[in-house]
């Protein structure tokens, strides 16, 4: 027999059945605190959804604490997290990298280290000008480039060589001289200038020579198609050279041995002559000169202008020999940023030209960290993680970004929520189609200060 208190418990727990909302999963947030007082501890008005999944994220900006050069506190404490360094403290390294030190709340998990400064690199030092090297063995997460900056005085020459990679070039200052043969015979020759491009298949054989347009010489950033290129595994002339029989070299060249008396003994790798004369020409070529030019006037092309900044991209599509690398060269004005993007499929291996950077490297699985970079330096991104860069000194900042591709590509964050319907965007994100209003269907690329 049923009795009355068990009819009456039924009919309460029906109703409160029936009256709860289907859609809500229910949390200790939703049985005692609404939304906003998850955030703030007092309710201040009504949000988008009174019910949310998880709680919302934080509203702290989480800016930088200091800049390299800044004479401020240089302590490990964000709010009322961490302590003062009691202890030893690499000074030098600790103003230069805020975001490592006192990483922003927002940085969770880990991830492989991103950023190598070129001063950090060994360096060969030659007579007429020296090489250092940045490749897997410092920066094991950058396996599809490295990189070498080289730096030759007025007339000195990276000796005749050529490499399994393709060599990819961007004069930092001053001139280059580069002279080239194909395997069809067909020679090249050029003077770059600062700012402008070179590239070399793999197995091209090649020169660099400083001219005297600049009286210090040439300095130039070198990208290879493989993050595991050493430039000591160079092939050589000279090393080839005396490692070869001396009755094998005259009946080669169909000279007497006597003409070999003076080779050297060993690479030259780096080492002084006479200036060239920038109209230098090459001698005539029965098979004709090279299709498609080794070099690319890159300073004279025009940027795009955009609200916070340029870009200017060189691929094959504009760049007809380089198949294997692209490049953007991107500036950004004091508080714009490069807007929040990926590469689709592609990693980014950047140089830092000029300014301050921040960036934060998303690689998704609640994996995200800050880092900060100066002239010099070198940030390697993988392909698909979500990144910004953005300008956090008082100058212009440029930097490089460079592929492992023919044909530059990135995804905009903007762009893609801007182009879905609004209703998905909300229901992800509980913002109000006034501020989806501000998203560009058009990429911002580099997206200037927020007005007030």
């Amino acid at each position: 027999m049923i009795s009355l208190s068990h009819c009456v418990l039924a009919l309460i727990l029906a109703s409160a059945a029936f009256s709860a909302p289907a859609n809500v999963i229910s949390t200790p947030e939703t049985t005692s605190s609404s939304p906003t007082e998850i955030i703030s501890g007092t309710s201040t008005g009504p949000a988008a959804d009174p019910t949310p999944t998880v709680p919302y994220a934080s509203n702290d900006p989480n800016p930088i604490l200091w800049l390299a050069g800044n004479d401020s506190a240089h302590e490990p404490i964000r709010g009322g997290l961490g302590a003062t360094i009691i202890a030893q403290n690499n000074e030098p390294i600790v103003e230069e990298n805020a975001d490592i030190v006192a990483p922003p709340t927002t940085d969770v998990g880990s991830l492989p280290n991103i950023k190598w400064p070129f001063s950090l690199s060994h360096n060969r030092l030659q007579t007429g000008g020296w090489a250092r090297q940045q490749n897997i063995d410092v920066l094991p997460i950058a396996s599809a480039m490295a990189g070498v900056d080289m730096r030759l005085e007025a007339g000195a020459i990276r000796e005749l060589h050529w490499h399994t990679a393709a060599e990819w070039a961007y004069v930092l200052k001053g001139k280059t001289q580069i002279t080239a043969v194909n395997q069809d015979g067909q020679n090249y020759i050029s003077t770059v200038s600062a700012g402008d491009l070179w590239y070399f298949p793999p197995g091209v054989p090649h020169s660099l020579q400083a001219t005297s347009d600049d009286p210090a010489g040439s300095e130039f950033l070198l990208v290879f198609d493989t993050g595991d290129f050493n430039e000591d595994g160079t092939f050589l002339l000279t090393d080839w050279m005396s490692q070869i029989p001396k009755e094998v070299l005259a009946n080669n060249f169909q000279v007497d041995q006597s003409a070999f008396d003076k080779i050297p003994g060993h690479d030259l790798y780096i080492f002084p002559g006479n200036p060239p004369p920038d109209n230098q020409k090459n001698p005539v070529s029965p098979q004709g000169t090279v299709p498609e030019p080794y070099s690319f006037p890159f300073s004279e092309v025009n940027a795009t202008q955009l609200s916070g900044g340029t870009v200017k991209i060189a691929d094959s599509t504009t760049f007809k020999v380089s198949k294997t690398i692209a490049v953007a060269e991107v500036t950004v004005e004091p508080g714009a940023m490069r807007e929040l993007h990926w590469h689709p499929t592609q990693d980014e291996w950047a140089y830092y030209l000029e300014g301050q950077a921040r960036v934060t490297a998303f690689a998704s699985g609640q994996n995200s960290q800050t880092y900060n970079f100066q002239a010099g330096d070198i940030a390697y991104i993988p392909a698909t993680y979500g990144h910004y860069v953005q300008n956090v000194g008082n100058t212009t900042l440029r930097f490089l970004e460079i592929f492992k591709t023919d044909k530059y590509a990135d995804i905009s964050l903007s762009q893609w929520l801007a182009l879905i319907p609004p209703d998905l965007v909300k229901a992800h994100l509980q913002v109000s189609d006034e501020t989806i209003s501000h998203f560009n269907k058009t990429k911002s690329v580099v997206v200037g200060p927020i007005s007030h």
